[in-house]
């Protein structure tokens, strides 16, 4: 591949967006472009990982120089997701695990180069430049860069605020041009675009790849059970977890199993390859696909149905995962899974109540419908709501509201309610529950969340995986257990409400609770 510019097509073919194209072209004029790709080693890497990997497959094919970075120091930076006891154990296995898809598309690891974080970020020099860019970045501008990739809490630790910073020096520390990510971290490239110069460094390119939908709609997460396949899975999960897979007909727009074929199955097809849908003669028999658009022009048709659709992409992905697994038919390799990712710790509760797990099936959350509303007579900003909770009695619920729903809207309106928090008294009237919504602190913006479809006040909101086990009476303000569950409750970026990327449904018909507009929003 000789002409710069079928370089640069293969270099930005199914990215989202490019910051810094003329940089881009300027250097592919004179050589060959440097880039790297972090991953921070928190949770196991799944099949949405073949995503960022077909694209260094792209990168490899176009003469670039690429860099992995295993972001061992950032996974313990966002909020300890990786606890530094196991950092190293991650790192082995995140190391392992991209080695070996890479393996499985068929990428010489000979023209890749590997480095850990702490290889260098630990080095007086980075650490100087760390204490330098502290200096220059505003409290504002981290918190904003790190709002899509940092775990978002009430009570954020400083070590969030530094992760973008730091991410912005590896540019500078690993001497590459250009940085490549999903657009989940623009606001991070923006921050290193601003704030480099300030340090006498210069501004890279950055090259970003779409936010892949996940089977069930939403982000593909390490978090979310039913949304990822793991790269360990049997053909037998694999099967099962593509069946529950959210794949509508017709739907285009909110379906991973499509956007797997396009970000994956199809860049990673050599040139006279096809994709097969199998599918008996009596509905149409075996139909090849040479590029995307046609599968989804004719899935958009509904000429393809979903279960052949998941079928084909079901053979791919073990044909995909096979060599994976067998490099970790390695014992070594087994070891290395089981301590990496040991099973959940148990929190312990008293010698008499024996072990007591915090799950979200502790929590007593159901549909309400406030019957009575008004304002609160001693202060401006509360409601005073009557809610049907499926009770005898409507529960007398105070909320903070008055600033973000007008009165009208609140009269019958359908809400979720948090209904076994302990009673507490808001300026005079006991508060009986919480209505929940999602809510962000800047710019302060507040909406309820949406109840499942077709449900009614008393049907319990439930979360996936978490669906058996009775809610406590009261939940105990002393253990905390709505503080440390709360942490983990969030709105996604396709409105649903989950906890810890598992949606909140009714137990009643599955549907799952939603938000109007606030996507990445805390749960509170």
């Amino acid at each position: 591949m000789d002409n710069w510019q079928e370089k640069k097509h293969v270099i930005t073919r199914n990215l989202q967006e490019v910051l810094g194209d003329e940089r881009l072209d300027e250097i592919l004029k004179q050589r060959d472009l440097s880039l790297y790709w972090g991953t921070a080693t928190t949770g196991r890497p799944h099949v949405a990982y073949f995503v960022p990997m077909s694209k260094i497959a792209d990168f490899l094919k176009a003469g670039c120089e690429v860099t992995i970075l295993f972001a061992d120091l950032h996974a313990y930076l966002d909020n300890m997701k990786a606890p530094w006891e196991l950092l190293a154990l991650r790192t082995q296995y995140y190391e392992a695990a991209i080695k070996a898809m890479l393996t499985s598309i068929g990428v010489s690891l000979e023209k890749l180069k590997f480095v850990r974080g702490t290889e260098y970020q630990l080095s007086k020099e980075y650490t100087l430049d760390v204490y330098r860019m502290s200096s220059v970045i505003t409290e504002h501008d981290a918190k904003k860069a790190g709002a899509e990739v940092v775990k978002q809490v009430d009570h954020p630790l400083l070590s969030g605020l530094l992760y973008p910073g730091l991410q912005a020096l590896d540019e500078e520390y690993l001497k590459v041009d250009a940085q490549f990510g999903g657009v989940d971290q623009r606001k991070i490239f923006t921050l290193a675009e601003k704030y480099l110069p300030q340090l006498g460094y210069a501004k890279r390119v950055h090259l970003m790849n779409p936010m892949v939908p996940g089977l069930t709609g939403g982000k593909m997460s390490a978090s979310e059970e039913d949304s990822k396949i793991d790269l360990l899975d049997t053909p037998a999960a694999v099967k099962k977890k593509l069946k529950k897979a959210f794949c509508e007909p017709g739907n285009i727009t909110e379906n991973g199993i499509l956007s797997f074929t396009k970000y994956v199955i199809f860049p990673l097809m050599h040139k006279d390859d096809k994709f097969l849908i199998s599918r008996p003669e009596e509905y149409g028999g075996n139909v090849e696909y040479s590029n995307f658009e046609d599968l989804e022009t004719a899935f958009a048709k509904e000429e393809i149905h979903p279960g052949d659709l998941k079928a084909s992409v079901e053979l791919v992905i073990n044909k995909l995962l096979a060599p994976i697994q067998e490099i970790f038919k390695d014992p070594k390799l087994q070891e290395l899974t089981k301590k990496a990712y040991p099973p959940p710790q148990k929190v312990k509760g008293n010698a008499s109540a024996g072990t007591d797990e915090i799950t979200p099936s502790k929590l007593d959350i159901r549909v309400g419908r406030i019957v009575e509303v008004s304002r609160h007579p001693d202060a401006d900003a509360l409601y005073v709501e009557k809610i049907d909770v499926g009770e005898p009695e409507p529960r007398i619920i105070v909320s903070g509201l008055v600033n973000f729903v007008p009165i009208e809207e609140m009269q019958n309106r359908d809400v979720v309610v948090l209904c076994n928090l302990k009673p507490a008294k808001m300026r005079g009237i006991e508060s009986k529950g919480m209505v929940l919504c999602a809510s962000v602190d800047e710019p302060k913006q507040v909406e309820p969340l949406i109840p499942p479809k077709d449900s009614k006040p008393g049907d319990r909101i439930v979360v996936e995986s978490y669906e058996t086990g009775e809610p406590d009476e009261v939940l105990n303000p002393k253990k905390k257990v709505w503080d440390k569950l709360q942490a983990d409750l969030k709105t996604t970026e396709d409105l649903l409400a989950v906890w810890q990327g598992n949606k909140l449904t009714s137990k009643v018909n599955g549907n799952p609770v939603t938000t109007k507009s606030m996507k990445n929003a805390p749960i509170k």
